[in-house]
């Protein structure tokens, strides 16, 4: 400890000679911008270097050059760059949040918790010290980074699919067909868990065809069922074919409307 102290205390010592002698130059001269002064400083500093030392006998470039040189070590060969780190717990469809954006790590880590090394431009999941999973940093809020190598295999088979390309598909179906599936994708905390329901929807369109499946869909919605089970096993029974069911009309609640009890 107390040679680390005398270190530093030569190394401030240093720095202040250094300091003194280039300002007692520079006192009188004027400069006109940062550049110049850059370029005084310079030249005075090398001309300090060379000089011997009193005690010495020799100049500082010469001992920098016998003793410190050889002691040094490369450069790395990438800048410093800054990071935070961030502890998650690995939800279960296999993300953690990061700024509100979700990456994906191997399934097999849900609810495992882990380290985030966060970057201007990268984000790596570390578990244990170990790394297990690096994404290129998203600046789009609520969205998913998935890679599909940490998909489970039964979600690996609609990694072609995009809400894009689902949501058109429900068009083409029928109005009430694009509303479920849109409130699907909408209703779980990431939309990639409604994949599973919207394309299997999608799907009976070849069994049953797209207006009975819309049908369907329509019952579905007056039903608040919101799964592919729930419309397939409407198009099963044949209840998209059935009248609706009668339903009362709703009671309406307005600080202007008294009801019943307020003249009982």
């Amino acid at each position: 400890m107390q040679c680390a102290l005398d270190s530093k205390a030569k190394v401030e010592v240093g720095v202040q000679i250094v300091g003194r002698w280039i300002l007692a130059r520079l006192r009188n001269r004027r400069f006109f911008s940062l550049a110049a002064l850059n370029e005084a400083i310079h030249a005075l500093l090398i001309d300090l270097n060379n000089r011997p030392l009193r005690s010495w006998g020799r100049s500082r470039r010469e001992l920098f050059e016998e003793l410190d040189r050889p002691a040094l070590t490369p450069l790395p060969d990438e800048p410093y760059e800054y990071a935070e780190w961030k502890r998650c717990r690995v939800n279960l469809d296999y993300h953690v949040e990061i700024a509100k954006h979700y990456y994906s790590v191997p399934h097999n880590l849900v609810h495992e918790e882990v380290e985030a090394r966060i970057t201007l431009k990268t984000v790596e999941i570390f578990l244990r010290g170990k790394r297990v999973a690096s994404h290129l940093r998203s600046i789009l809020p609520h969205r998913p980074t998935t890679i599909s190598e940490h998909m489970p295999s039964s979600h690996r088979r609609y990694r072609d699919w995009t809400h894009e390309r689902i949501r058109s598909e429900a068009a083409k179906v029928g109005p009430d067909a694009e509303t479920l599936i849109d409130v699907i994708l909408r209703s779980r905390p990431h939309p990639e868990q409604g994949f599973r329901s919207a394309i299997g929807i999608l799907g009976l369109v070849k069994r049953y065809g797209a207006e009975r499946v819309d049908a369907a869909c329509a019952r579905a919605l007056l039903l608040n069922a919101r799964s592919y089970k729930s419309v397939a096993a409407i198009l099963k029974n044949a209840t998209d074919k059935a009248a609706p069911p009668a339903q009362e009309a709703p009671v309406l609640f307005h600080a202007n409307i008294r009801g019943r009890s307020y003249y009982n």
